[in-house]
């Protein structure tokens, strides 16, 4: 689904990729709120990415969007763990203030916005290793 050429899916995972941001082109993903509900999809980007490639995987060969049952599973493909993915979605703001994305990305905007140090950047390369 990432490769998929101007689709939804390709732009959220290489947001992921880029910053773990949500495009801004694109309704976020406001995960399962139970109150006070936000303009955004009642459903986890985790979720969205998952139903996807479960769903290509039951695609016939033959046709457009269909994922090879030999492929790796998305967030493995991304470069996450199930483990490093929860931590990511439930404690984000715990882990980050200024930026948020791989500790290479993250030494590149502390050097942007000339900050010495940048919260959470040792988060970042646990969680964050080969993304």
């Amino acid at each position: 689904p990432e490769t998929s050429q101007h689709t939804s899916i390709q732009k959220r995972t290489e947001a992921i990729k880029q910053d773990n941001s949500q495009p801004h082109q694109l309704m976020p993903f406001v995960g399962h709120p139970r109150e006070n509900m936000p303009k955004g999809i009642a459903f986890s980007l985790q979720d969205y990415c998952e139903l996807v490639d479960t769903t290509g995987r039951v695609i016939r060969k033959d046709k457009a969007g269909y994922i090879d049952h030999h492929q790796s599973p998305i967030l493995q493909r991304l470069g996450l763990d199930s483990e490093q993915w929860i931590t990511l979605t439930t404690e984000f703001e715990q882990h980050f203030y200024y930026a948020a994305g791989s500790e290479q990305m993250m030494r590149v905007f502390a050097g942007h916005t000339n900050h010495k140090r940048i919260r959470g950047i040792g988060k970042a390369k646990t969680l964050l290793k080969r993304a």
